[in-house]
């Protein structure tokens, strides 16, 4: 006897629960991608001083666009400088997250829930009111914290030029995303059995050895992924300097590769450039995670 085959409305029903996500995918994601590649192969053709209807034509660029964003030395400089951003961001954030999701976890801690509220609110906070709010602070005509220590004869330090610009940046960075990675990591401490604690315990641990021998590797995983996640947020840093910039002239308007994109985009109007650039940001971004999580797959089945 043959088995009896499925209604069409109910072959049908798995595209139909689909499609919302698909078509939203494809306006919103897939679709913006596809036309800024397509605009990266483009260039503007002016024809004699550019005045008048069809002065002004879109031709065929072939891999023109890459080749000046590739060799463009402000594209390189930013991308060195979010470089030295993230190896000041995440190994920073990332400590603190873990630090305070460690303390939180001890059985000793009390207002755990407000305590947890309290370190997770700056990440509510958007990034362009949280650097207006650190931009005011670390200037020294209206910041209390310097007229606190000029009333007690020390000056501050200048956070808006130099090396100081690069801790400034990345404050702003770890003020907002502590608490979104401690509280990943405070979830994956939540779900490690008791019952080893209560061994280490008995076996004599303290509190610190049990947090060095059984949380921290047994939440490396939550420390893999929230590392993943802040690297691709640093490569994309864009409005903490954007937001400083005129607070400083130390910040100019290619600081980072996206703040170029935006210069080139809305500021020279070279849409063309822009999406080149903006290509080679992703790419380069692809990159690095992809080979990360590989690396990271293969020390993990190397150590298993």
């Amino acid at each position: 006897m043959a088995p009896p085959q499925p209604r069409p409305t109910r072959r049908l029903a798995p595209y139909a629960f689909l499609a919302p996500a698909t078509l939203l995918f494809s306006l919103f994601f897939a679709l913006p991608i596809g036309y800024a590649i397509y605009l990266s192969f483009r260039a503007v053709r002016v024809k004699g001083l550019g005045l008048g209807s069809g002065a002004r034509t879109e031709v065929w660029a072939g891999l023109g666009n890459y080749t000046s964003a590739l060799s463009d030395p402000e594209l390189l400089g930013g991308a060195g400088r979010t470089l030295v951003y993230g190896a000041l961001l995440v190994p920073a954030m990332l400590g603190a997250a873990l630090f305070f999701a460690l303390l939180l976890d001890t059985p000793a801690i009390r207002f755990g829930a407000f305590s947890r509220l309290a370190i997770f609110l700056p990440y509510a906070v958007p990034g362009i009111v949280a650097s207006l709010l650190w931009g005011f602070l670390y200037l020294p005509t209206v910041s209390p914290g310097y007229f606190l220590l000029t009333k007690a004869g020390m000056a501050g330090p200048d956070l808006l030029s130099g090396n100081g610009l690069y801790v400034a940046l990345a404050n702003i960075a770890v003020w907002g995303g502590t608490g979104f990675n401690m509280i990943v990591i405070y979830t994956s401490l939540r779900s490690i059995p008791v019952e080893l604690y209560e061994a280490a315990r008995l076996d004599g641990c303290s509190e610190l050895q049990i947090a060095l021998k059984i949380k921290i590797p047994m939440v490396l995983p939550s420390l893999v992924l929230t590392f993943f996640f802040s690297m691709i947020a640093t490569l994309q840093v864009f409005s903490e300097p954007m937001t400083l910039k005129p607070m400083t002239n130390a910040l100019s308007s290619t600081w980072s590769p996206l703040m170029k994109v935006y210069r080139d985009a809305f500021v020279q109007g070279d849409i063309y450039s822009a999406a080149a650039t903006s290509v080679v940001i992703a790419v380069a971004t692809l990159i690095l995670s992809f080979g990360f999580l590989k690396l990271v797959n293969k020390r993990t089945d190397g150590g298993s």
